[in-house]
């Protein structure tokens, strides 16, 4: 079988998005008979039929369906690979993909943008938010080429990780309460407490502080991102475990930050493939991280 034609691809994902083979062709600038050879030509090479063509809609068959899901990546790989030939060929350093969790201070990515800016304005930093099991098997995969992940992580032979930062954690609570000036696991469980995803190292983490006092409260909602918590807070709605950000003294109105009693620490890892090791826009990457983290503050 002939490999796939990206443009033919990209029709089709286009006539997805649209509904028809007219609207596709007005978007990608293609006359209409041109948008229908695609779709004949990728229906022979791969020997199914990928569309029903009604009079006014065209809906995807399964195996157009199929297609479309992984020609969306196959685009979006080709763009990144096109971008990094065009950077080389401008004398520029490279792509780097960087993945960060919900719970990373929203303050410290500018910082690391700034610097990068300054000292390394050859590196595209390309960023996304996910999880650190997530960052974790997209790094095995080769689609990330660095991910800051909650630790504990363990290594392999394609990933390692090092220390990166360790941030205290703070007890977050509606400003008009009452509370001690430490909060332990004891009063703590007596509230509604707001907390991440079981899936997360967040909860898992506070959960295991809990566990150390022999407690196990359930939690009274569950959402992934740190501000969406403090709002929550903040309207009365219950406590929450969560590290210290620096914008949170001046940001979060009827908000109290209280500190735990035993302490408790997150501590964050740099994961990164080993055949990136020596690459000089990834180390870019990781020197700003590195100082991006010490001006913050972290432990």
């Amino acid at each position: 079988m002939r490999n796939l034609n990206l443009d033919q691809v990209q029709t089709l994902v286009a006539i997805a998005d649209l509904g028809t083979l007219a609207a596709a062709a007005r978007a990608l600038h293609l006359a209409p008979p041109t948008v229908s050879l695609h779709i004949s030509e990728l229906e022979s090479r791969l020997g199914a039929t990928l569309l029903h063509r009604g009079r006014r809609q065209a809906s995807l068959t399964p195996a157009g369906e199929a297609l479309v899901q992984g020609g969306r990546q196959l685009l979006a790989d080709a763009d990144q690979v096109a971008e990094q030939v065009r950077r080389r060929a401008q004398g520029l350093q490279g792509v780097v993909r960087l993945s960060t969790t919900a719970g990373v201070s929203s303050e410290l990515l500018p910082r690391v943008l700034a610097l990068l800016a300054r000292n390394a304005s050859g590196v595209d930093l390309k960023l996304d938010v996910l999880s650190s099991a997530e960052a974790m098997a997209r790094l095995e995969a080769g689609a990330l080429d660095l991910g800051l992940v909650a630790l504990p992580q363990a290594a392999s032979t394609q990933v390692q990780v090092s220390r990166w930062r360790r941030d205290p954690m703070k007890a977050f609570i509606p400003a008009d309460w009452e509370a001690p000036k430490k909060i332990t696991p004891q009063w703590l469980a007596t509230r509604a407490w707001i907390a991440f995803g079981p899936a997360t190292q967040m909860y898992r983490l506070t959960a295991a502080w809990f566990a150390d006092a022999g407690l196990n409260p359930r939690p009274r909602l569950e959402l992934n991102h740190p501000q969406a918590i403090k709002r929550m807070v903040a309207a009365g709605y219950g406590v929450a475990v969560l590290p210290l950000d620096e914008s949170d003294a001046a940001t979060n109105a009827g908000l109290r930050v209280l500190p735990l009693a035993p302490a408790l620490t997150r501590e964050m890892g740099i994961a990164h493939r080993v055949d990136q090791a020596k690459d000089a826009a990834v180390q870019s990457v990781v020197r700003a991280l590195a100082e991006a983290a010490a001006k913050d503050g972290g432990v």
